[in-house]
């Protein structure tokens, strides 16, 4: 029996490598197939349970994130590509603004955070999505971080009336929203962008109402 060539060996586990690529790409395949409609389910509990954190679902009736626009750059609310605003119904009728928003200036760059504007122009609640802001000094913005539990700093958002947004600032600057001392910076980044974000709310509510769902009005 004649020794196998160089070239021999190398088709043959060349012949190896690809029957492994396909087995494995079909694994991966019925894998992701097999848990894709869980993943999604995951992820859509997700949503809905930070929404419930800052819309009561008692006050809406419309399957809230079927219905949305998607906008492009928007500068009023800190997205450079554009973000997603989801629409509250009841009874047909607008109940609620909830809109992706970002604070740019945080004291560890940028924090992410999601809006809630009733249709009277009042603050539902927000929360930080996403941030780097410094543990145990300017991190208290998330609930989840805040070692206050029973009066977590970003509940003092929750009902701000329309009638007092003027005062939708820290006490430093002459607002009505408390912050730590020695963690200013990062109370007035998330502070400034609700305050844009109830402005843009109340400044496009009829357009962005009006619009089709998942286009860009």
């Amino acid at each position: 029996m004649s020794e196998p060539t160089a070239l021999g060996l190398s088709a043959r586990t060349g012949s190896v490598m690809v029957a492994f690529t396909i087995v494995f790409t079909a694994l991966m395949a019925f894998t992701y197939g097999a848990t894709k409609n869980q993943i999604e389910a995951s992820a859509t509990e997700e949503k809905m349970k930070l929404i419930s954190e800052v819309l009561p679902p008692s006050s809406y009736d419309n399957t809230l994130l079927d219905d949305y626009v998607e906008l492009g750059p928007t500068p009023e609310l800190g997205l450079a590509e554009g973000g997603r605003v989801y629409r509250a119904r009841r009874a047909g009728q607008p109940a609620a603004l909830l809109l992706e928003t970002s604070a740019p200036d945080g004291y560890s760059g940028r924090i992410d955070l999601i809006v809630a504007v009733r249709a009277d122009g009042g603050v539902s609640g927000v929360r930080a999505v996403t941030h780097r802001e410094t543990p145990g000094l300017g991190d208290y913005i998330d609930p989840r971080k805040d070692k206050d539990k029973k009066a977590p700093w970003i509940l003092q958002f929750t009902g701000f009336d329309a009638g007092r947004l003027p005062m939708l600032k820290v006490r430093k600057d002459g607002g009505e929203i408390a912050y730590h001392t020695g963690a200013t910076i990062s109370a007035r980044a998330v502070t400034n962008a609700v305050a844009r974000a109830a402005r843009y709310a109340a400044d496009n509510q009829n357009r962005l109402f009006a619009a089709a769902s998942g286009s860009r009005p």
